[in-house]
């Protein structure tokens, strides 16, 4: 008996849009292909748009990943769905040092170079929207990943089913759509089981090397004894975090205009915006620093420190906290923190430090 058909969430697919399905060979981006392939073709529920499908071929797993390529070819094929085919070189990137800041990873690089390539799509003209088939069982895993490295509400907020592209000057915009994240990885599997079509298994995803992998593997069949329904529990918990995390930028965008100083202040009034070459700055000050409760005044830290190119951490914002308002702070009062941050209490003012991207390692 055939699996019952996912629901693929539509509410951003509208008629006449020009859809482009990543699809890697696995169960999850075949499932999804043919779901949309699917519901294109039925004459009362069709989706009325433009389907393709994009491949990123990584230059990573040999001979595997070109027969990835070569089944991506013969389904679209079969399916008559028109494909663009993209060759990146992940080692190449790796090699070349592309992020200064900090060496990235095998994982990263393969995101980085695949979503350049998803805009460079939207940007060129040929779609409007790509699909990836990131799931309920992706999402479960990116929020434990995140909790597990520290993250804040943003980090929580998992995996977006819309993140928006383009759109600056005469660029064209577009969106990157997640299309399943409702539904569970089992369910695209039974219903291409009960379709009897095939898929590909990449062998990397058994390696336990990988974070994710062994959060795969090993924690969440642990949770489950805990919870059997721990995927949806950590979907609807990326949920409630993405709604606070709208919440807490729309406040922030009001509060800190009002908020944030540039540099110093000088004799006569006005401020100075000249630092030590290398450096740039900004001061909050402790007065109305002071007047917003502590989670406000932390997000505010949290911000400056972003806006000079540092992610702090929890530790580092309870420092800053005490340093500025707390009990123990004092004028002339200095900090040194993550990421090359430098923080200095005045009588006034609690005042960042950062250094300018020049000057970063």
């Amino acid at each position: 008996m055939a699996g019952a058909a996912p629901t693929v969430n539509r509410d951003h697919i509208r008629p006449g849009d020009r859809v482009c399905a990543a699809v890697s060979g696995g169960a999850d981006s075949v499932g999804m292909l043919l779901l949309l392939h699917a519901e294109n073709a039925l004459p009362k529920n069709a989706l009325g748009v433009g389907l393709s499908a994009v491949h990123v071929h990584h230059g990573l797993r040999g001979e595997e990943a070109n027969a990835d390529l070569e089944f991506v070819r013969e389904l679209c094929l079969r399916l008559e769905v028109p494909l663009h085919v993209h060759h990146a070189s992940v080692p190449e990137r790796l090699r070349a040092g592309a992020n200064p800041a900090r060496a990235e990873t095998v994982e990263e690089a393969a995101r980085i170079l695949r979503y350049e390539v998803f805009e460079r799509l939207i940007r060129e003209g040929h779609a409007d929207s790509i699909l990836t088939a990131h799931t309920m069982d992706d999402q479960a895993e990116t929020v434990l990943m995140k909790l597990l490295r520290g993250a804040w509400t943003e980090g929580l907020s998992g995996i977006y089913p819309v993140v928006a592209v383009g759109g600056g000057g005469k660029e064209r915009s577009g969106k990157i759509l997640r299309p399943l994240l409702g539904v569970r990885r089992a369910d695209l599997v039974a219903y291409l089981e009960g379709r009897k079509e095939s898929w590909r298994t990449d062998s990397t995803n058994a390696d336990q090397a990988f974070t994710r992998n062994r959060i795969r593997h090993q924690l969440l069949p642990l949770l489950r004894e805990y919870n059997p329904a721990i995927e949806r529990t950590l979907a609807n918990l990326a949920e409630l975090a993405r709604g606070d995390e709208t919440k807490w930028q729309a406040e922030l965008g009001r509060l800190l205009p009002q908020i944030l100083l540039p540099g110093k202040p000088v004799r006569g009034g006005g401020r100075s915006v000249s630092t030590a070459v290398g450096e740039c700055s900004l001061a909050i000050e402790l007065e109305r620093l002071r007047g917003l409760d502590r989670a406000t005044a932390g997000r505010v830290i949290r911000a400056a420190g972003r806006q000079l190119g540092v992610r702090l951490d929890f530790v580092d914002i309870a420092r800053l906290l005490e340093l500025a308002i707390g009990s123990g702070g004092r004028s002339g009062a200095k900090l040194q923190l993550s990421g090359g941050l430098r923080a200095e209490r005045s009588p006034r003012e609690l005042r960042l430090y950062g250094r300018t991207d020049a000057s970063r390692p």
